[in-house]
């Protein structure tokens, strides 16, 4: 059974930091395209970072400079840092896995920027 587990959402002031986690079982996140994914109130989920099982990384060119993803292929965890968090950012966002047709989602973590 493959789990994905989103954790380290929060409330957060703007310009504020945070660092989401998404654990994974299951599967080995090491040979995975790993998406990190956010969805706002009345808007469609949009991708906001992946990274392949190769190792690239690509953003979204709203968080680009801002966001990092990163893979520890020992705790078979994928993170998300956030840095200068802008109001834009409160979405709940959501971990996917993704290997050929295999494709697998968390249940998300609240992310709300709000001053």
């Amino acid at each position: 059974q493959v789990q994905l587990v989103e954790s380290g959402g929060a409330l957060v002031q703007p310009g504020g930091s945070l660092r989401l986690s998404c654990a994974a079982s299951g599967i080995i996140v090491s040979i995975y395209h790993m998406g990190w994914y956010r969805q706002a109130p009345g808007k469609e989920r949009e991708l906001v970072a992946k990274i392949t099982s190769g190792g690239s990384t690509n953003y979204a060119d709203s968080v680009k400079g801002r966001f990092t993803v990163s893979r520890d292929n020992a705790k078979n965890t994928v993170y998300l840092q956030m840095n200068s968090l802008k109001l834009e950012d409160t979405a709940g966002y959501y971990c996917n896995a993704n290997r050929a047709t295999r494709d697998y989602w968390g249940q998300g973590t609240q992310v709300t920027v709000s001053s």
